[in-house]
């Protein structure tokens, strides 16, 4: 492939001087760019140091809004976490300026197999399973992009015999013109991130722009078992493969009398039994049968990934075991940042559960999950805390369940549903929301989650 986009020499202004964004002002310099590194935070309030970029051409220019260096600029690069207005853009159409992202400018600048991951839950785990698939077959293997490791950094590590496996967010795709993908694939999509994206028709075009640019020699899963990936098939230009726990697939792979089996070129191969895996739940072996699909494309032979499946032990807060104390089983799910991620994570639980719920408004609704709550017999007791605290409990009360109690913190809400926890069953921190009501992100939440859990029961705690 050849790269699409030239930039030695060119001025170039980047937009975001968090992690995505030094990433990026990084590779333009290593590329021979005239780099500007932008943001309307002032030095000392952002969230990370610029050590990385000393001796190389880049200007920063922090505490003041971008208008000012546009007529001296030739493209502009945005960080992911960068809402664009359209007054914004509307100047940079009349400078005839091009507007992309980081992810967008990363891929434009190498010409290695991408392999890229969206949909509204499951990415992660399903791009760090890729990981180990080529890590055991003794492929040199980036994991990249949404998971706090920019695919401009990846780029500028990786060797020219490396995969790249990539995350990718639907905030990514709002500036994502150029990504071709050697094989793509969408996990599934429910309500997410309308706050951002304004309808559920915007968020499914968005995550529908990864296949955009592949062509036949490319490939792109969907999920069999969700009406909305699977119409994305139509107009797709890549081959087709599908995954499913529900159905027959006649290429993909696919859950059988609990057996995952994968299917290609009109002859299957059992993998292994679905009980092998480590991680819990339904819906990580639809994430499995995602990567596995994906590496068998890129000639990782099935042994190997039967044995990646057998190993790999999960990530970092998605329905993570932290502790067992007094009997109670404490699992970390911050990164259940919507109700469907919540309602997966509920059925992963085997045993009564008191469940921690509540963050920053999205705008989504809870009444499917506080319906699934009723209805799934395990979950016994809900705490809940945070910016949708009430209006979580309107909707679990109108679904008939009335077994809600109020925190005011994660500290007060976890010593809360330990008092409430029974022998025998868990305590489930599986939020449905985003973070940012009280803290940086889900991960920081994660942490001082697992931090107040591993305190209970010691002296002082």
């Amino acid at each position: 492939m050849a790269r699409q986009l030239q930039v030695a020499g060119k001025r170039i202004l980047v937009m975001g001087a968090a992690r995505s964004g030094i990433a990026a002002a990084r590779l333009l310099a290593d590329r021979g760019a005239q780099v500007t590194l932008n943001d309307t935070k002032p030095a000392q309030e952002l969230p990370v140091g610029f050590e990385s970029l000393e001796g190389l051409a880049v200007g920063l220019r922090f505490g003041e809004g971008p208008d000012r260096f546009l007529h001296q600029t030739d493209l502009v690069v945005v960080s992911p976490g960068i809402p664009l207005s359209q007054a914004f853009l509307d100047k940079c159409a009349a400078l005839a300026l091009p507007v992309i992202g980081e992810l967008a400018l990363a891929a434009s600048l190498t010409d290695l197999p991408i392999l890229a991951v969206t949909g509204t839950n499951g990415k992660t785990t399903t791009v760090s399973l890729m990981g180990e698939m080529f890590r055991q077959a003794g492929r040199v293997v980036q994991v990249a992009g949404n998971v706090g490791f920019p695919l401009s950094a990846a780029v500028l590590k990786a060797g020219p015999e490396d995969v790249l496996v990539v995350e990718v967010s639907s905030f990514q795709l709002e500036t994502v013109q150029k990504i071709h993908p050697r094989a793509a694939t969408v996990l599934n999509i429910t309500p997410d991130h309308l706050n951002r994206h304004g309808s559920m028709e915007n968020y499914i075009a968005l995550k529908a722009r990864i296949f955009d640019n592949q062509t036949p020699a490319d490939l792109a899963v969907l999920n069999l078992d969700d009406p909305v990936t699977r119409a994305m098939a139509q107009g797709v230009p890549a081959q087709l493969a599908y995954f499913s726990v529900e159905q027959e697939v006649d290429a993909g792979a696919m859950l059988r009398k609990e057996e995952i089996i994968i299917r290609r070129n009109g002859q299957e191969r059992i993998i292994c039994p679905s009980r092998d895996l480590k991680l819990p739940g339904l819906h990580n072996v639809q994430n499995a049968l995602a990567a596995l699909i994906m590496a068998d494309f890129m000639g990782v032979p099935p042994q190997v990934a039967a044995y990646s499946l057998k190993v790999f032990q999960g990530v970092e807060h998605r329905i993570e075991f932290v502790r067992e104390l007094d009997g109670v089983a404490y699992y970390n799910d911050s990164k259940g940042t919507n109700p469907d991620a919540t309602i997966t994570a509920f059925k992963a639980m085997r045993a009564p559960t008191v469940v921690i719920l509540g963050g920053y408004d999205k705008r989504i609704s809870f009444s499917q999950m506080a319906k699934m709550a009723r209805e799934n017999r395990n979950i016994q007791e809900a705490v809940l805390i945070g910016q949708t605290a009430g209006e979580i409990a309107s909707a679990l009360q109108e679904a008939g369940f009335t077994a809600c109690r109020h925190a005011g913190t994660l500290d007060e809400a976890v010593s809360l549903a330990q008092s409430l926890a029974l022998p025998g069953g868990n305590v489930l921190f599986s939020p449905a929301c985003a973070s940012f009501d009280q803290f940086k992100d889900y991960e920081e939440r994660g942490r001082i989650f697992k931090q107040l859990v591993m305190a209970l029961g010691a002296p002082g705690g």
